[in-house]
């Protein structure tokens, strides 16, 4: 075998160290760089293991209706969180704030009932902080202050998303660059944060166009009134909740306008456009069925679309039944700003590990 020269020899070297560097290169040079979410049962005291990963993820009770959220590994800076009220009475969830603490990643949480009280509740919760790319499909989020400008962002075509006020408690968010095709597809999360006082937001309008994504927000006081407060929304289009996509392979989401929304925002990786069902199980309650991405631990997150101060969450824990395997969503519930069951619109997004 002949001898490579000194130059050869020190050109296979660098090759092998940048291969080296690639296999080894940490998970902030992907998306997402961290994920978390955890299912927490008020009853119990304690976390729901096919809702929670990673599977020591801890929940501390701060006082009534606030919580500590620790996902161990996940610390990073930035990115978004959301979260959803599990309960049959009307209850809403929000952020307070999050940020890292050496390697873990600490979410603190507020709760409250119709009429702004602080008040215990179960609830589903969800970090995630991407960067770099390109993300297997279109996906992107907001951070954004009251003022509109952004505490973090991500946007897998690498355009810069922007959030305008065009009022009092309402922006108009746009995500560049990621263009789905359809007149609305794909699914969209928000989330109030606010450290001081109850706030709910949502999504309000939305359209997908040649240009990207352009949605409007709305949020809420306890007394319904638009109000001014940091929020959270996220984009998903043929990728999970946190970006990723083949794996995972099983998620979905569902537009409800209602009856439904168009059929490019009802997605199911399993089974493709149009798989996932829904049915009304009673005023303000839908049951919403995702066939084949029953698989755990997954996540599920609900977000109320309208042009209201209407707010939705979940009635009770997801179900991961063997057949199929489906994932049940029983129900999703809605309310008026007085807590009255109400028919309403809403998104809602599930997500596995795997």
């Amino acid at each position: 075998m002949p001898r490579l020269s000194l130059p050869a020899r020190l050109a296979a070297c660098l090759l092998m160290l940048a291969t080296f560097l690639t296999i080894v290169r940490p998970a902030d040079a992907a998306v997402p760089d961290r994920k978390g979410w955890v299912l927490w049962n008020q009853t119990s005291g304690a976390t729901i293991g096919t809702g929670t990963w990673p599977a020591n993820t801890t929940v501390v009770v701060l006082g009534p209706g606030r919580y500590r959220v620790t996902f161990p590994g996940q610390g990073a800076p930035n990115g978004v969180v959301h979260v959803t009220a599990i309960n049959s009475a009307p209850h809403w969830c929000q952020a307070e704030s999050w940020f890292q603490s050496g390697a873990n990643e600490i979410v603190n949480i507020r709760c409250y009932r119709v009429g702004g009280v602080l008040d215990p509740t179960s609830f589903s919760a969800f970090f995630v902080r991407a960067s770099g790319g390109p993300a297997p499909g279109l996906y992107g989020y907001v951070d954004s202050a009251a003022s509109g400008a952004l505490v973090s962002q991500y946007n897998s075509a690498g355009a810069a998303n922007t959030s305008t006020p065009t009022g009092v408690g309402q922006w108009h968010v746009r995500f560049p660059g990621l263009v789905a095709g359809g007149s609305l597809d794909g699914n969209l999360q928000a989330t109030a944060v606010n450290a001081a006082t109850g706030a709910r937001c949502k999504v309000s309008g939305w359209s997908s166009s040649g240009a990207g994504q352009d949605v409007k927000v709305l949020c809420f006081n306890s007394a319904g009134a638009l109000l001014n407060t940091r929020f959270t929304l996220t984009y998903q289009y043929k990728v999970s909740l946190y970006g990723a996509a083949i794996p995972p392979k099983y998620y979905g989401y569902f537009l409800n306008q209602p009856p439904a929304g168009p059929p490019t925002t009802n997605l199911n990786s399993a089974l493709g456009l149009g798989a996932n069902t829904i049915m009304p199980a009673g005023p303000g309650l839908s049951l919403v069925t995702f066939p084949r991405i029953a698989f755990t631990q997954n996540t599920v997150q609900v977000t109320a679309y309208g042009p209201n101060s209407n707010f939705c969450g979940l009635n009770t824990f997801w179900t991961n039944s063997s057949s199929g395997p489906d994932l049940f969503v029983r129900d999703v519930n809605c309310f008026t700003n007085a807590g009255a069951p109400v028919n309403t619109g809403f998104t809602v997004s599930a997500n596995s590990i795997l």
